[in-house]
């Protein structure tokens, strides 16, 4: 077998890794890298393989640096199944037909632009239309059930408590009269967070493919988080300000919707007006309802109970359409704003960004990681000059980061993760990390006696 690690490889988006094994090839994870901008659309457009030749592609969650350029890989001649978890694929056809329509707007807005100034126009990644197109090669899987995906290859899906229908993969191989197991970890959720069951820890793999974005550093609790949270909305209301979220719109955004309800029911914060203001993130809140088997039994029986904390929330006002988004613009008092995407490089955020960045009474909060050379990371680390849509401005709104709320597992389930096959794994892999997270993982998992741990470059390829 051969693995080809061509995305998320010393870095953190684009996951994307080939496996050739009895003669056939399949993909785990066809996601979009995210970076500067030339660079971003050249390797996205531009696959390191013939996608014709593809037979099988393996998705672990339907976040858009795991799954977001299968539309380009669909357009550009794969025929085969992309094959994901029941919730998975629920959500991820929603979602991409999200990034088509997002692909399609931000390049006209970014031509009228160009047209002003003489400027040849930009074409979209890809179209609403190609999304679309996709839908009609999932098949769906259930938890824990394996199915034969390639000959002498089969496919187990297990919880992964990252987002909504997450899972890791458990491949059960023989090849050449030897059988072997490889898991790949996909995302690894963190445990006691809002909603989602815990992560299922690897059993039985030879080699591991796993992710090691916080290799570096343990995150605060839940708890922690949510402290910080109450006091930064609290401190942005005192001031007149508007506190604005770039969120992922699947998974971050509910766990913040939850954790709002619970503030304001609680009385820790001044009731004000809440936006959810993305239509992917409403629609995935309601098809959270849908699956149950990815709930933990907290939230289950408080549906059953009371409905559902984000979606049966009267003081959330959820925004479809672009006129209702518009409007909040025109709210002159404290409110929290939510909006998509988590890395603000597209969509309806960006014009939140736009319109509230030069107020210093506002609050601009990240509660995840940022990609380098994203706007998320600019902001993240405080630049004062700040370019939106080919514009300048002047960054005066407060910036403030909260780790705990990240959905992705810190430096000590990471080690436990990687622990749980130590008598048994041959090599490991560390992927989906810039290497502040993965070489301090790499050294620990190193000086506890693992002895062949890699941090694959860009395109390389290991035989095993």
């Amino acid at each position: 077998m051969k693995i080809k690690f061509h995305g998320a490889a010393r870095t953190v988006t684009g996951s994307m890794h080939l496996l050739e094994i009895n003669g056939s090839r399949i993909l785990l994870d066809c996601g979009l890298f995210q970076g500067k901008r030339k660079e971003t659309y050249e390797r996205n457009r531009n696959f390191p393989f013939d996608p014709s030749k593809i037979d099988a592609v393996l998705l672990s969650h339907a976040h858009i640096d795991h799954s977001g350029n299968l539309p380009n890989l669909v357009k550009q001649g794969y025929p085969g199944k992309i094959i994901a978890t029941r919730a998975t694929t629920h959500l991820v056809k929603l979602m991409l037909r999200d990034s088509g329509h997002i692909q399609e707007s931000d390049a006209a807005f970014v031509n009228k632009k160009r047209a002003k100034k003489g400027l040849p126009p930009v074409e979209p990644l890809y179209t609403l239309e190609d999304a679309e197109i996709v839908a009609g090669h999932f098949q769906s899987v259930e938890y824990d059930a394996p199915s034969q995906v390639a000959e002498g290859v089969r496919a187990t899906f297990m919880d992964a408590g990252h987002i909504l229908g997450s899972a890791g993969i458990a491949l059960d191989i023989e090849e050449d009269g030897r059988k072997f197991r490889l898991w790949f970890s996909g995302d690894i959720g963190r445990r006691d967070l809002p909603l989602l069951r815990d992560p299922v820890l690897p059993v039985n793999a030879d080699y591991l493919i796993m992710e090691s974005t916080y290799g570096d550093k343990a995150h605060r609790s839940p708890e922690k988080a949510y402290e910080e949270l109450r006091a930064v909305i609290q401190e942005t209301i005192e001031r007149g300000g508007k506190v604005i979220i770039p969120a992922f719109a699947v998974g971050r955004t509910q766990e913040l919707a939850v954790f709002l309800h619970e503030m304001i029911t609680a009385g820790e914060i001044p009731t004000v007006p809440i936006y959810v203001d993305s239509p992917l993130a409403i629609n995935a809140s309601q098809i959270f309802n849908e699956h149950p088997e990815v709930m933990d039994e907290e939230t289950i029986n408080h549906i059953r109970e009371h409905g559902h904390a984000a979606l049966d929330f009267a003081q959330i006002n959820y925004t479809r359409s672009v006129e209702e988004s518009k409007a909040i613009n025109d709210y002159k008092k404290p409110a929290v704003i939510i909006s998509a995407s988590g890395m603000a490089e597209a969509g309806r955020i960006l014009h939140h960004l736009r319109n509230n960045i030069e107020d210093p009474s506002n609050t601009i909060l990240i509660v995840g990681w940022q990609a380098p050379h994203t706007l998320g990371r600019r902001l993240a680390d405080r630049e004062t000059k700040i370019k939106i849509f080919g514009e300048k401005f002047n960054r005066k709104a407060r910036v403030e980061t909260i780790g705990g709320l990240s959905a992705h597992a810190g430096r000590d389930l990471l080690f436990e993760y990687a622990s749980a096959v130590k008598d048994q794994v041959q090599k490991i892999f560390l992927v989906h990390a810039e290497e502040r997270g993965a070489l301090p993982l790499k050294k620990e998992l190193e000086m506890n006696g693992f002895k062949a741990v890699y941090y694959p470059e860009p395109h390389s390829v290991f035989e095993i």
